[in-house]
Order: C-alpha cells, then sequence, then structure tokens
C-alpha cells in the first residue's frame, strides 16, 4: 500500500517527523574526529527524548586504561544507555541500534545538503535518513506509542534496555570495548535483542534475517623505491609498487574466482537444504540484480549461486587502490608506494582473526620481490551470526509480521554485516531478532539517501506491535 498525500502531510505535521528530522540533521560522522563534538550533541539529544519517554538514559565510555594515547580518540564517542521498567517478573528486552551515519562524500552529487532533511514526494532526502537513524528512531517511536498507551490501560509491559552507538559504521571500536567490562555486561543482560538496521524484501514485504556475514577491513601498503621515478631513466630497472599491488591483489583469487588464501575457507559451516530453500524463496532473481546493480552479477566464484554467494560464502574485496599520478594529462613516474583497503566478509565456522593472519602470510609470501609490505590498520574482526529457524524468537517475529502483511515474512541470510551483534548475542544471552524496513532504492552510503513514510510507519508499526507480543515470550 503506497502512502497518500494525505498520509504524507498528516506525518509531516506529526511530532514524530518534527523530532526525526532533528535527530538525521546532526552530521554523526563517527569515523571523523572533527565530528566527535557532533556526536556528542546528537547523544545528549537521544538522552533527553529517552528521559522525555520516561526512560533511565545515561552517556557510557568505555575505559581508556592501557589504551595509547594516539588511540584514545575512538573511544570518546558516547554509548548512549537507556532503560525502561517494566512489570515485575516481565522479560528483559535489549534494543540496539546505531545513529552515527556514513561520511557524505562527494557532496556535489548531493541533490539538497546532506545534513538537511529535505521532504521530495513520498521521500526524506538526508544521510542517515535511513542508515540507521530512520529505522531506529521509528522504531522508538512505536515504543513510545505502546508505552504510553500501556501506561494509561494498566496493561503488563516488559523491561526494555536501549542500546544506541556512534560507531557502528567504523567498527564499534566504542562498544566493542565496553563488552568487555564485566558491569557492563551485566547491564545489558536480556532475553531477547531487537535490531531494526536490516532490509525488507521487495514491495516492502517483511523479512527476518537470519543470518548476517562477519566483517575484517584492513589497509595494506606496499613500498618499493624511496622515492618517485623517473620512468625513462629508471623503467625496466626499479620495481613499480603500482604494477606490484595490482599482483598482489590478483594473486587472493584464482582464475575461477575463488578465494586462494590457503586455509581460509577452512571449517565453514554449510548451510542446510533448509536454509537454501528458505533463502532462495526470499532472494531476487539475476535478473533484478542486474536491474539494481546495472551489470551482470557474475562477481565471486564462477558456478556458484548468487544465494549462496550472497549469503552463505565468504568474500575478500577490494574497497580502494591508490598509487602514482591520477591528475589530468600525464606524469611519468615509478610509483615508489601503494595503498589499498580491502574487506572480508565471513561466514558462519569462520575465526576473523585467524583469517587476517592467513590473508596477511598469503599476502607476504606473494610480496614481489624488491618490495615491503605492511599492514598499518585494520578494525571491524566481528564474526558472522546465524540464528536457527524455528526457535522461540523466530516464531515471536512470523506471527508478528504475518499479521501486519498478510504475505507474511520471507527469511533472509544478508551478505551485509552489523558487526558489534553477535558480540552483543553472546554478552547479553538474548535471542536476536533482526527485521528492518530498508529498500534498496533508499541509496545507504550513497548520495542522495533517503527513506520513505511509508518505510517510517511501518518500522514504527513493527516496534509497536513486537513490544507488545514480546511480553509472553519465554524467559531463557
Amino acid at each position: 500500500m503506497e502512502t497518500t498525500s494525505d498520509e504524507m502531510q498528516e506525518w509531516l505535521k506529526s511530532g514524530d517527523s518534527r523530532e526525526y528530522f532533528e535527530l538525521v540533521a546532526f552530521p554523526t560522522v563517527g569515523a571523523d574526529p572533527s565530528r566527535l563534538r557532533d556526536c556528542v550533541a546528537c547523544a545528549t539529544w537521544l538522552k533527553k527524548w529517552l528521559k522525555g519517554i520516561g526512560a533511565e538514559a545515561e552517556l557510557v565510555l568505555p575505559s581508556a586504561r592501557g589504551v595509547p594515547e594516539e588511540k584514545t580518540a575512538a573511544l570518546s564517542v558516547p554509548v548512549v544507555f537507556a532503560e525502561l521498567k517494566g512489570s515485575e517478573g516481565a522479560p528483559t528486552l535489549l534494543f540496539y541500534g546505531h545513529y552515527d551515519v556514513q561520511p557524505a562524500d562527494p557532496l556535489e552529487l548531493w541533490e539538497t545538503p546532506p545534513f538537511e532533511p529535505t521532504p521530495r514526494g513520498y521521500r526524506v532526502y538526508a544521510r542517515g535518513a535511513q542508515d540507521d537513524k530512520g529505522q531506529f528512531f521509528a522504531f522508538l517511536c512505536g515504543l513510545r506509542e505502546f508505552w504510553r498507551e500501556a501506561d494509561a490501560e494498566g496493561r503488563m509491559r516488559p523491561n526494555v534496555k536501549i542500546l544506541l552507538e556512534g560507531q557502528e559504521e567504523s567498527g564499534s571500536t566504542g562498544l566493542f570495548r565496553l563488552l568487555g567490562e564485566p558491569e557492563f555486561r551485566r547491564r545489558i543482560a536480556a532475553d531477547m535483542m531487537l535490531v531494526c538496521d536490516t532490509s525488507a524484501a521487495a514491495g516492502l514485504r517483511p523479512a527476518i534475517v537470519a543470518g548476517m556475514r562477519g566483517v575484517c577491513h584492513f589497509t595494506m601498503r606496499l613500498e618499493a623505491a624511496s622515492r618517485d621515478l623517473h620512468s625513462g631513466e629508471f623503467g625496466g630497472i626499479a620495481p613499480n609498487a603500482a604494477q606490484g599491488m595490482c599482483e598482489l591483489l590478483a594473486a587472493l583469487h584464482d582464475a575461477k574466482g575463488a578465494i586462494a588464501v590457503e586455509g581460509f575457507c577452512d571449517g565453514i559451516a554449510e548451510p542446510t537444504p533448509e536454509e537454501l530453500e528458505a533463502a532462495a524463496a526470499g532472494a531476487a532473481s539475476d535478473d533484478e540484480i542486474k536491474a539494481e546493480i546495472g551489470t551482470e552479477p557474475c562477481g565471486g566464484e564462477r558456478g556458484v549461486s548468487a544465494v549462496r554467494r550472497g549469503g552463505f560464502a565468504p568474500t575478500i574485496e577490494v574497497n580502494g587502490v591508490h598509487s602514482g599520478y591520477g591528475g589530468p594529462g600525464s606524469k611519468t613516474v615509478i610509483p615508489c608506494e601503494a595503498v589499498a583497503k580491502l574487506s572480508m566478509r565471513l561466514v558462519a565456522g569462520q575465526n576473523p582473526r585467524r583469517c587476517f593472519e592467513l590473508v596477511k602470510e598469503h599476502l607476504r609470501a606473494h610480496c614481489p620481490e624488491g618490495m615491503r609490505i605492511s599492514f598499518p590498520e585494520d578494525s571491524g574482526l566481528s564474526p558472522a551470526l546465524r540464528l536457527p529457524l524455528g526457535s522461540p524468537a523466530m516464531s515471536l517475529a512470523e506471527e508478528v509480521l504475518s499479521e501486519m502483511d498478510a504475505r507474511g515474512p520471507v527469511f533472509r541470510w544478508e551478505g551485509a554485516s552489523i558487526p558489534v551483534v553477535a558480540a552483543l548475542k553472546e554478552t547479553s544471552g538474548a535471542a536476536p531478532i533482526l527485521v528492518g524496513w530498508g529498500q534498496s532504492g533508499d541509496r545507504i552510503h550513497s548520495p542522495n539517501e533517503s527513506f520513505s513514510v511509508r518505510q517510517f510507519l511501518l518500522a514504527k508499526q513493527w516496534g509497536k506491535a513486537v513490544i507488545s507480543y514480546a511480553y509472553g515470550i519465554t524467559r531463557g
């Protein structure tokens, strides 16, 4: 069902939309130290908002003890933690979201300023309009509505803990460190965890995420001569760092596109026939993928289905390569240095640290003669998440979503990652439910990101409904 013009105008006049616009306007690029003040301001705004709905709320920072001074800046982005006390003996829910966003670059491709939320048609355009401010805030608006109604009617309510971080897009450094503190682990203990930071199926059919790949991203530097050299004077004599980088990156995969790193794929937990059948039922066709990405979906290992490649197989991807001269005209040099940004998506059965070490060992073994390889930074290192079909949490989500939409939900195994979710599952003891309302047309991580009013209202409805149903979950 599409949003009507009257519904759009009604929503724009509501308190939900006014607060949403205020939240999205904060330029919370958590990976950028120059935006720390903006992140703190946004976290403070969220703390005040949560107190306004009756929660006990605070800003939390991890201990910097033992951390080198040059790395403490990453621990300065606040985590917002809040609690709503429910009925005596009620189960406890943990809701996770993130208020940080991707950088807005390239700015020239935005049709409207990225941090000035702009309604156009039935959508709102801004960085963070969907990922994840739009999704988590709409969910919390649903929670607020349920809480007010339950309070007025004397209905039973679960306990709700809310965790909003500002570094999901850059590895969740601060939150991972907090999860190592026993007192914080005790505070986030819960029976069920809710995350609204994923996508629905085509046509906004509800989707339950039953698995997500883990992630590790890192930088590789290759150095050769002490300076860029004249390509005529030293061509054929000096090693070329740009060429060496090409050789190194090519060595990561074989001729069929399979990962060539020895031991990297050892121990992978293969999907069950039931999982493959469910994943295929909710997956886009090759033609639909082609229409979305503008080319054939031929990445990864040849001869393997897109369903397997996208949700059940690991990847090593080159995110960017920089070397030598790239300006107008020519500059005939032999580059002395090359830098590559890489990421790995990992599946169940893979240990992120072990995989990273295997990749570094493989690259060192293939380092061209006369060159030096180093790995100056890495982040992520989060494992995959794989959830059992038919669990009480999955059944609860199916029941709620079937009432919301007569088509019922599909199941998805997403290739993307929310790095900290697997760790939150382990430390909180909570059974996760990942349901979101994103669509490919939202253009998250790209210029002109947007979120439709229909998506906002669905996320709000989901938040209100699942909190209402959750009182009856089985503890433990």
